[in-house]
């Protein structure tokens, strides 16, 4: 199963929580002072809000997958097309261990496709990632 994967970046997180659980009707499954996240089954969507400093706005989209097949056939799929890619790997991110690659399409927007082992109680792990991260998928 894939999931569609939207993070976005908030100025106010208890403001935007509050929001967001108004609108799922439903409480995140992860809350930290910096970051919340609801898995949703309708519509099926991981879907993240994470602190920022900076102006807020969709910060990536992406494809979750759960099995390596997936991921795979997905890590695959973005090695035919052409954009900027950068293949992460194994890294903490978002309060998870994952694999994940990314691409950004013709309008410069990241795309990331990502597998999850597990998770982690740290936020992020630095890593070298598409000029728009600044370093890591959950930049500030």
């Amino acid at each position: 199963m894939k999931r569609l994967h939207i993070n976005v970046k908030v100025q106010d997180l208890a403001a935007s929580v509050a929001f967001y659980e108004g609108l799922f009707a439903s409480k995140p499954t992860v809350l930290k002072p910096d970051y919340a996240k609801w898995m949703l089954d309708d519509p099926l969507v991981n879907f993240s809000i994470n602190l920022s400093s900076n102006e807020g706005g969709v910060e990536h989209l992406g494809i979750q997958v759960e099995t390596e097949k997936e991921r795979n056939e997905l890590f695959n799929r973005l090695d035919q097309i052409k954009g900027e890619q950068f293949k992460e790997g194994e890294t903490v991110c978002c309060y998870a261990h994952s694999t994940k690659s990314w691409i950004a399409d013709p309008q410069g927007i990241p795309w990331e496709i990502f597998q999850t082992h597990g998770a982690s109680h740290v936020n992020r792990a630095p890593v070298a990632s598409l000029n728009r991260h600044n370093g890591t998928c959950c930049a500030n």
